[in-house]
């Protein structure tokens, strides 16, 4: 009899133990919010965020983008008559807890594009169009762009951590970064070109010469490749748009398709709100899956958030945070997708975080105080 009242006993403790909440993913069309206690954070630290958010707006590139050919040189591609004042989203456990200014307002995002060629990548990875990261990219591309010697070595890693040192011209601009016109106040200092893989350095000529080559691949245009594997699947809005150089255009199989850029450094690139870029980030905070879709592997994710050999902590086109220097005060498992302007999405997987903070000044410091009014 004592054994039977004890597996009673047991069998009620089982059932009143509370079931581990899902992980929310946002439907389509809706978010929903949260008060900051509600996610384990502190209603007046977050207000404090807010309001320093608020009051740090970048004052480059305008606000009528006066300035764009003077700091990048020459334009390819068109560019708004205006952008928005800064604004943007703080998401924790996948819920909304805070928001400020026009969040719905596709604006350019410049270079966190790049992140977002790094998913298409993983995309032809995972299909097999790139047999390995470590083939040189003149094994499957074949239109003169790796013919010298010095480009034949050239593989994908290398586009992907910036460490090609692929040479030769893209859309009317040259890979060395030199001349005044061509490159405005970017212009950079003529130096010796080394070994492919032997050295970092940011430049979208280059990154411009890689989404080339994954047009190559893919035999489609990267913006509805970006549609139908990823911003469909995670519910973004119509809103959003790609846009290409008006030079940047080639013929693939009897069709007409543009290129399109790593940026926005002249003209073109992604145009994108705050909200879909959140999503994108939580994509990526949730180790590449949406639900129980599968959009990016978690051993590219791991991959591309894993410091390069020579860069300033940097992955696939991500940005991150090994050292703890990027952004001190955050774990050093922190990555983000950054963009010129002080356009940024910023994902902290150790405290299930991702901020999206658009035309901003002094971010390091905004995710500190974030990250100062979690409780728990």
């Amino acid at each position: 009899m004592r054994r039977g009242i004890a597996g009673i006993a047991l069998c009620l403790i089982v059932i009143a133990l509370p079931a581990a909440e899902a992980p929310y993913y946002p439907p389509p069309g809706q978010w929903v919010h949260k008060t900051p206690a509600e996610v384990g954070m502190d209603a007046v630290k977050l207000n404090d965020a807010i309001e320093f958010m608020k009051a740090h707006e970048t004052a480059s590139p305008a606000r009528d983008f006066s300035d764009q050919e003077i700091v990048n040189g020459k334009l390819l591609g068109s560019i708004p008559t205006e952008r928005a004042t800064t604004n943007g989203l703080i998401i924790r456990h996948g819920y909304i807890v805070a928001e400020f200014g026009d969040t719905m307002r596709p604006d350019p995002t410049y270079s966190v594009a790049k992140s977002m060629l790094s998913t298409v990548a993983a995309i032809a990875l995972q299909r097999g169009l790139i047999p390995k990261l470590d083939d040189p990219v003149a094994n499957t591309v074949k239109d003169g762009g790796y013919d010298s010697p010095h480009n034949l070595v050239v593989t994908w890693r290398n586009h992907l951590q910036q460490e090609s040192e692929w040479e030769g011209e893209m859309w009317g601009k040259i890979s060395t970064f030199v001349g005044t016109e061509a490159f405005g106040g970017a212009e950079m200092k003529p130096r010796k070109i080394e070994a492919p893989g032997a050295r970092y350095e940011y430049n979208d000529v280059r990154i411009n010469r890689f989404a080339l080559s994954l047009l190559r691949l893919l035999k489609k245009p990267i913006p509805d490749v970006f549609r139908d594997e990823v911003m469909n699947p995670i519910g973004a809005s119509t809103t959003w748009k790609w846009v290409p150089y008006t030079n940047a255009y080639v013929n693939i199989d009897g069709k007409r398709m543009a290129s399109v850029s790593g940026g926005t450094r002249w003209g073109g690139g992604m145009w994108i709100s705050s909200y879909d870029m959140a999503r994108f980030g939580l994509l990526w905070l949730r180790g590449g899956a949406w639900g129980d879709r599968p959009i990016v592997s978690p051993a590219y994710v791991k991959m591309a958030t894993t410091a390069s050999a020579h860069g300033p902590d940097y992955g696939f086109l991500w940005w991150l945070n090994t050292t703890g220097r990027q952004w001190p005060g955050s774990p050093t498992t922190s990555f983000e997708a950054r963009g010129q302007g002080g356009n940024v999405i910023h994902i902290d997987p150790t405290r299930d975080l991702v901020v999206v903070w658009r035309w901003s000044a002094q971010s390091a410091e905004g995710f500190k105080k974030i990250v100062a009014a979690i409780t728990n």
